[in-house]
């Protein structure tokens, strides 16, 4: 083929109109783009896309304020540690709330494969299980709350081992967290409970409500990562 004629295969851009009914075809065509994603999936990646940013800012502050703390930070080996046969062991309280959060990650991730083969007692029960390692999760940072505040005093507006600050940075981002995984628990049994009873196999036998689940929930344990390792391990 020539060059002259392979050029003229390329399909070329097509010229706007001018105006506003140019601009108006021109972001159509971009809507055209996302016509087959589910309504909720992108609601659902918004709300996420805006969380980051909220989550983010905590953590910027969080660092910020670390950094330019004028009394000591308390050593968080020390603060979160808990004690097994009278010896304390650092962050142990943390890392089993760490892996039941990762561990209920992989429940969610086959319930959203069970959902899309149709296996709804599997999607049932998967969900269930991740509800419930959900609820372990929070139970565990109710504790973890309860040993601050009345084993070591620690408030949102002081702290009798150091930074005062770090009462507040603490409350504020593992209790904004929290909330999350809670809204999340709660979320879940509702789509669970659906599963069991048939309600989406009345409305087109369409399970995309478990994957915006599973999104949702993946986030939160993604957020949790961050937490971890930027309050804890630094």
């Amino acid at each position: 083929m020539s060059p002259q004629n392979s050029s003229a295969t390329v399909a070329q851009p097509a010229e706007l109109k001018p105006g506003l009914t140019g601009m108006t075809e021109d972001w159509a065509s971009d809507q055209r783009a996302f016509k087959n994603v589910p309504w909720g999936k992108a609601m659902m990646w918004i709300f996420l896309l805006s969380d980051t940013f909220i989550f983010s800012s905590f953590l910027i502050g969080y660092m910020t304020v670390r950094m330019s703390a004028q009394d000591p930070w308390p050593l968080t080996s020390e603060v979160f540690a808990l004690s097994m046969g009278g010896e304390p062991v650092p962050l142990l309280l943390i890392a089993i709330m760490t892996f039941i959060l990762i561990t209920s990650s992989g429940t969610m991730a086959l319930a959203v494969n069970m959902g899309y083969a149709k296996e709804k007692k599997k999607t049932f029960y998967l969900m269930l299980i991740t509800a419930i390692l959900g609820a372990s999760f929070v139970g565990m940072q109710v504790f973890e709350w309860s040993k601050l505040i009345f084993d070591e005093g620690v408030r949102p507006w002081a702290n009798p081992m150091g930074a005062s600050q770090f009462g507040a940075a603490f409350f504020m981002i593992t209790g904004f967290h929290g909330m999350h995984v809670t809204g999340g628990v709660i979320y879940l049994l509702v789509v669970a409970f659906r599963v069991k009873n048939g309600f989406y196999e009345r409305r087109g036998n369409d399970y995309s409500i478990v994957e915006i689940c599973g999104l949702y929930w993946h986030f939160v344990d993604l957020v949790w990562v961050f937490i971890f390792a930027f309050f804890y391990l630094w």
